[in-house]
């Protein structure tokens, strides 16, 4: 978004840049507080949310903010006392953020589930626009959210910098262009379901990452979700559960004759992701164009002759594009990605890792005990499966084998959870239509 540079200008040059809350203090988020203190003119970091205060403060002084310039605070209007001082507030009350009135914008960086209903909610109540970079929240009650965002007239959205949001901007490119996008597709390095914490280590730590989270970028846990969150963003399906999941160590652009078409068209489109195909880590975009005339065009300017044609982004990067998104929604009142208000097309399912014994509680994402796949909404609806977003904390109630997907029959859910009371209000808002055999 070119323009964003622009507005942003104008709003430093009158001295009133784009106030934003930041959730959680860890390695995106110290990522992201840094680019906008240091390389985002008109934009300003007015509120640090972190459970323990000290660490909030501690990210802020790596990005080059201590002194009178960051204070602990207790409440929204210690909030609003600091950003009118062109400072930065750091605080453990979420709703000091939602509520002070020197916040524009909020961007969850925590990656709970849990919590995220909460900040939602928070903001919505708050009247502040939601940025996402906590896709997990996204794929499990993104489309209640949205439309609870939506109605306040207010925006709910993912993030550009992160996979989902570089396919949807690269999917609006590709419909502005006259095609029909048929794949939406992801570029992933790496691809082994039973990876864990423990396998993970010693990359996490060399990145000063959480094992947890690498673990989920490496099961396949974290492109099921972002593959989801496309699909529902743009009205795609999938091929089958789990993707089909190529391994190419080709370019992107021989994936073309890779597809059938007429399934593809069957489908309405589908999200896909392959494995060791260049350039990586980017994303694909596969699009059909119906008019001859331009299909010559379309071969003229080296795309080939079709009836699939390739375009890619050959990189994300994360917590640099962030700010973009911010602005995006504060000052054009536009999401980067957002699940369409209709049923969702694709779940991202729950997977044992492992055999499991009756009784054995399941950890969280990125774990020892399951993984991610996607799985066509309604087919996940009539087999009864758990979204991966609910899983944490459930305990099975028998003996699952490894690999095999679990049910709610399978499980005691936790009791009170507010993620699980959105869920069944978006169940019930957009009901899913029966598979037929």
């Amino acid at each position: 978004m070119i323009i964003v540079d622009s507005l942003l200008e104008k709003r430093a040059a009158q001295g009133n840049p784009v106030r934003v809350g930041i959730a959680g203090p860890g390695f995106m988020a110290k990522g992201l507080m840094n680019h906008i203190l240091n390389t985002t003119p008109g934009m300003e970091v007015a509120c640090v949310y972190a459970r323990t205060p000290e660490k909030g403060v501690a990210a802020l002084e790596l990005a080059g903010r201590r002194g009178h310039l960051v204070s602990v605070v207790d409440d929204a209007a210690g909030v609003d006392a600091m950003a009118a001082q062109g400072g930065t507030a750091v605080t453990s009350n979420h709703e000091a953020m939602t509520q002070a009135n020197n916040v524009d914008v909020v961007i969850d960086c925590t990656g709970s589930v849990e919590f995220g209903c909460e900040l939602a909610l928070a903001a919505l109540a708050g009247r502040k626009h939601l940025v996402l970079m906590n896709a997990e929240v996204d794929a499990t009650v993104g489309p209640v959210l949205s439309a609870k965002f939506e109605d306040a007239g207010l925006v709910y959205t993912g993030c550009d910098g992160d996979q989902p949001g570089v396919q949807m901007n690269l999917i609006r490119f590709v419909r502005g262009l006259g095609l029909t996008p048929l794949v939406a597709g992801n570029i992933k390095g790496l691809q082994d379901p039973y990876r864990n914490p423990t396998t993970q280590e010693g990359f996490a730590r060399q990145w000063g990452q959480d094992p947890h989270m690498v673990t989920s970028f490496a099961d396949g846990t974290k492109v099921s979700v972002e593959q989801a969150l496309v699909a529902n963003a743009a009205g795609l399906s999938v091929h089958k559960r789990g993707c089909l999941q190529r391994d190419h160590r080709g370019h992107v652009d021989e994936l073309t004759s890779m597809y059938d078409i007429d399934e593809l068209k069957k489908l309405g489109g589908a999200v896909d992701y392959v494995v060791g195909t260049k350039p990586g880590p980017g994303v694909y975009v596969l699009a059909t164009h119906d008019d001859p005339k331009q299909q010559h065009y379309l071969n003229l300017y080296k795309l080939g002759e079709g009836p699939l044609y390739s375009f890619y982004t050959p990189y994300h990067l994360c917590h640099f594009e962030v700010p973009t998104t911010a602005a995006r929604a504060v000052l054009l009142g536009d999401a980067t990605i957002k699940p369409l208000r209709q049923a969702p097309k694709v779940e991202v399912i729950t997977i044992a890792k492992k055999d499991m014994k009756a009784g054995e509680t399941l950890d969280a994402l990125g774990g020892y005990c399951y993984y991610g796949e996607c799985e066509k909404a309604p087919v996940a609806k009539a087999e009864n499966l758990i979204p991966v977003g609910l899983a944490e904390g459930c305990v099975l109630t028998r003996d699952v084998a490894k690999d095999e997907a679990i049910s709610y029959a399978d499980v005691t859910v936790p009791q009170g959870r507010l993620c699980d009371k959105l869920r069944a209000e978006q169940d019930a808002m957009f009901p899913q239509p029966e598979v037929h055999a």
